[in-house]
């Protein structure tokens, strides 16, 4: 029986460690959604169209970033994207739109979506992640020599630059390398 205890607790241990949940029926998100059973910390980009539209430019940031209502505003403003227009068709972008709001920050159970949604004020919609109360909390020990003025890097909004597997949704601190500079170690 103590070796039964003993392998129970081990198996558990590296369940728990790798970060995946096994959530019952009744643990329901806000929104009625199970708990994601997933080790990243923001759901990943899943719409080849947003991947293709959107990723041909930057990084096909993750929806779980914002609020709905930040892409709601940034989608109704792309002829002025950034200094850039990134107008396409009404019907393309309402499909956009809506995949972005449904998978937005605020409709989310990934932890960093979670976090992003928290530090949000609700009467407002940021249209940079890196306007973001948490994200500039996250960032704040980066010099500008380090981002900015780094010539692998450049900006914040380079995600992919540092964060080696932030196309798939992982922003672990721990899995950050600059440019340059080497791992990061906070």
């Amino acid at each position: 029986m103590k070796k039964l205890n003993l392998w129970v607790t081990v198996a558990a241990t590296l369940v728990i460690g790798s970060g995946l949940v096994f959530a019952s029926d009744d643990e329901k998100g806000e929104r009625g959604h199970k708990y994601e059973h997933s080790y990243y910390d923001v759901a990943p980009v899943n719409n080849a169209q947003y991947k293709e539209e959107c990723g041909s430019c930057h990084m096909a940031f993750q929806p779980g970033f914002l609020p709905a209502r930040s892409w709601d505003k940034l989608m109704s403003g792309l002829e002025d994207h950034f200094g850039e227009s990134a107008e396409m068709d009404a019907v393309d972008q309402k499909v956009l739109t809506n995949y972005l709001k449904e998978n937005a920050a605020d409709h989310s159970n990934y932890k960093k979506s979670r976090s992003f949604n928290r530090s949000v004020a609700r009467n407002a919609a940021p249209l940079r992640i890196s306007e973001v109360r948490y994200f500039i909390k996250e960032h704040d020990e980066l010099s500008r020599r380090m981002v900015q003025d780094n010539p692998e890097v450049k900006s914040f909004s380079k995600c992919e630059a540092c964060h080696q597997s932030a196309e798939q949704g992982s922003y672990d601190e721990y899995q950050v390398y600059i440019p340059g500079y080497g791992r990061w170690d906070d």
